[in-house]
């Protein structure tokens, strides 16, 4: 392969490699998709990936949950009546979708 070829590749994996995760925020999301408190953007930082927290009763969507978060789990349990699931992902704006 030709040199120039090899370092354009290259540069273009480092700025890939390099691009930050941005993730949603959304402190409360309600029945009727709705941001009432923390809308914005974050940053994943070391560690981070996109977090989704939906809390469900009686299989309905009640509220959730969105931020960047550090050693983030998948996950889903029952607790007094409703179901908490954690969906973590690592593409950009992802949690906004899951």
């Amino acid at each position: 392969m030709n040199k120039p070829f090899l370092l354009l590749f290259s540069l273009s994996c480092l700025i890939v490699a390099a691009t930050p995760l941005i993730c949603v925020t959304c402190h409360l999301r309600t029945l009727t998709d709705h941001c009432r408190r923390g809308y914005g953007i974050c940053v994943a930082q070391e560690h981070e990936t996109c977090m989704s927290l939906k809390i469900y009763q009686h299989d309905v969507l009640q509220v959730s949950y969105m931020v960047c978060q550090k050693f983030c789990n998948n996950l889903k349990y029952d607790l007094n009546n409703r179901t908490y699931v954690h969906r973590c992902c690592q593409s950009n704006y992802c949690n906004f979708r899951t």
